[in-house]
C-alpha cells in the first residue's frame, strides 16, 4: 500500500509541476498555445479549467504527503 501511496504521490507531483507551469503570468494560460484558445469559448473558461485541475491535483498530492508523514499507512 506504501508503494501505490509512493506512486500516486510522484505521478501528482509531476503533473503539478507541468499544470503550475501552463499558467500564464499574463492570464493567457492553456489557451495561449496555437489553435487552443479556438477550442475554448474563452480563455476566462480555459483558465477555470485548470486552475480547478491544479487545485485537485495539489489536494491529492497534499493527501498524499500527510498519508506517508505521519505513517497512517503501514
Amino acid at each position: 500500500m506504501v508503494t501505490f501511496i509512493w506512486t500516486v504521490q510522484i505521478i501528482s507531483a509531476l503533473l503539478l509541476i507541468i499544470l503550475i507551469l501552463l499558467h500564464s503570468p499574463k492570464g493567457d494560460g492553456i489557451a495561449g498555445f496555437g489553435g487552443a484558445s479556438q477550442i475554448f469559448s474563452s480563455q476566462k473558461s480555459a483558465e477555470k479549467g485548470l486552475n480547478k485541475v491544479t487545485g485537485i491535483v495539489a489536494a491529492v498530492f497534499i493527501i498524499c504527503t500527510f498519508l506517508l508523514g505521519y505513517g497512517i499507512i503501514k
